[in-house]
């Protein structure tokens, strides 16, 4: 019932008379068809209709295709992106009309989609910065995508447009960052003036290990986003500051605060890693 189809096709073949087709189903993109009776389409029904409604010859493309490579955080009602040519596309669809090269699709879902590579590089391209960054850290989280695995494709493209702003995200992007709002107040300290935090690394008391979401070593002073180590880690010493629903720029301020009491300078948080400091630090994924 949950079937998504291209209704003249259907008709063509004999599958449903015309008035069958208008009785018993939907359009949900032009002459692409779903039961009457079925659960409004998830996203990737919809990229499925909007692919069969560019006649199979688009590529999937954006926030889309960062979908199909299993990113998280995505907007089930964002519109389907594809890139094709077509002046005129219908609500729920946008089309860009740009350049792609044979080795920047693969097929993912039976679908052709953009290359977590290129994926990365539309996505910076086309979000502003703080958007963009939210869902590259989502669809490196997902793939193991590194901003040096897109310089190739930066290379390529020099002198298109939206590629300075692309790079600046891209040099942010931190599979580190679990959720939008670690994301978020990342960016907020790095704007702030902080160095970028370290995301996702484990501390030691010597007897137990806890798990730091995001945070600095030396000062000893993290930001806790729900996991519930934030006790354990306050026995090891460390100053956790609860993210909770808080405003980033909030966190950025309690962070300085619990920095400068701690009597640590603000001009040394950033510090080599794997240099020796307080806590038994054990060395993480950056």
């Amino acid at each position: 019932m949950d079937d998504v189809f291209i209704g003249s096709e259907a008709v063509a073949v004999g599958v449903f008379t015309r008035a069958q087709l208008r009785w018993n189903y939907r359009a949900i993109f032009p002459d692409v068809y779903i039961h009457k009776k079925a659960s409004p389409p998830s996203m990737s029904r919809r990229i499925l209709g909007a692919w069969l409604w560019s006649r199979r010859r688009a590529v999937i493309a954006g926030l889309s295709a960062s979908a199909l490579h299993g990113a998280s955080w995505v907007d089930e009602s964002a519109p389907v992106e594809l890139i094709w040519r077509c002046g005129r596309p219908p609500p729920g669809i946008v089309v860009r009309n740009e350049r792609v090269e044979p080795d920047e699709i693969i097929e993912t879902a039976g679908l052709p989609v953009t290359t977590p590579e290129r994926t990365a590089l539309d996505l910076a391209k086309h979000a502003d910065r703080d958007s963009a960054v939210v869902q590259l850290d989502a669809l490196a989280c997902a793939t193991g995508l590194t901003a040096t695995d897109v310089e190739p494709l930066i290379d390529r493209y020099r002198g298109a447009r939206g590629l300075r702003q692309a790079t600046t995200a891209l040099a942010l992007t931190d599979a580190g960052s679990k959720s939008p709002t670690a994301t978020l107040v990342r960016l907020a300290l790095v704007d702030a003036g902080f160095p970028a935090p370290r995301t996702q690394f484990t501390v030691t008391d010597g007897n137990t290990r806890a798990l730091v979401e995001l945070g600095y070593e030396a000062p000893m002073v993290g930001v806790d986003f729900g996991n519930g180590a934030h006790r354990l880690l306050e026995r090891m010493g460390w100053t956790m500051i609860r993210a909770d629903a808080r405003n980033p720029l909030v966190v950025v301020y309690l962070v300085r605060a619990a920095v400068i009491e701690r009597g640590f300078p603000l001009n040394r948080l950033q510090r080599p890693v794997g240099a020796t400091v307080r806590g038994g630090i054990l060395r993480g994924p950056r």
